[in-house]
């Protein structure tokens, strides 16, 4: 199997121009697991795929982040066949707060009758999940206040940070060498992102070495942050992964 890590968007929430932050993980050169689903994530998707995600990965619920899901529910729930399939996968903090700001919206469908979450198929997780033969580990971050914004990582692989401010005992735990790193990272740091300064303080010159940096506040300040020696992603960008850690892969002859 071959992995790579598809870039949707690299944007802040005010960098709309570089779309929002989100990737998508592709397996065989096919969509595996979307991360994040921002306003417009759900347009870049289909014109990349020609179809909705299978399965989302939400890493905390600011709106830059699942404003999409509203109208991913349309695509889906409308849909026969996709209709309460798509696995949505989210922290189990984070259920009261999706909700509250996605699905508690009265009457989601004017003719009554339908549930938010009957679109999805809901997979609340703590440690982490398995999607197919995969062991995907969730671990929290930074961002504004506790147990409410949460990284993934495929071990060995990749690790996508979410918005937050720097990690490096989460990212020494769950992202050794050679794992690529998507790290939220703008020109300026403030109590809820990272900024360039913060990565020269808080990491090793081998961690900054795997990361990629998103999450910028423009053309402008992407082009700050590579002016520094850092390898910064772009809107659309694919990057090839290393191949997960063992212990992360499903084995053939594993018990039922």
């Amino acid at each position: 199997m071959s992995f790579a890590l598809r870039f949707l968007g690299v944007g802040s929430a005010q960098a709309v121009e570089l779309g929002s932050s989100g990737a998508v993980l592709e397996c065989d050169g096919k969509p595996l697991l979307l991360i994040d689903c921002g306003p417009e994530t759900l347009t870049t998707y289909m014109d990349a795929y020609g179809e909705p995600p299978r399965a989302v990965y939400v890493t905390h619920t600011h709106m830059d982040h699942v404003a999409g899901l509203e109208r991913l529910f349309y695509r889906v729930y409308f849909d026969a066949v996709l209709k309460g399939t798509v696995s949505l996968f989210a922290h189990a903090a984070l259920i009261p707060h999706l909700q509250t700001r996605v699905a508690d919206y009265p009457q989601v469908v004017a003719e009554g009758g339908a549930n938010f979450w009957d679109g999805f198929h809901l997979i609340p997780c703590s440690r982490g999940f398995w999607l197919g033969d995969l062991w995907f580990d969730v671990f929290p971050t930074r961002h504004h206040a506790p147990q409410t914004s949460f990284g993934i990582a495929l071990r060995g692989s990749f690790a996508w940070t979410g918005d937050t401010r720097p990690i490096p005992e989460m990212l020494g735990e769950f992202a050794p060498a050679p794992t690529v790193v998507a790290h939220d990272c703008a020109l300026h740091g403030n109590p809820s992102h990272t900024g360039v300064d913060d990565l020269a303080r808080e990491y090793t010159d081998e961690q900054r070495s795997r990361m990629r940096l998103y999450h910028y506040g423009g053309v402008a300040d992407g082009q700050a942050l590579a002016k520094r020696g850092y390898r910064v992603a772009q809107r659309g960008e694919r990057i090839a992964l290393p191949p997960p850690a063992a212990e992360s892969v499903l084995a053939a002859d594993a018990p039922a």
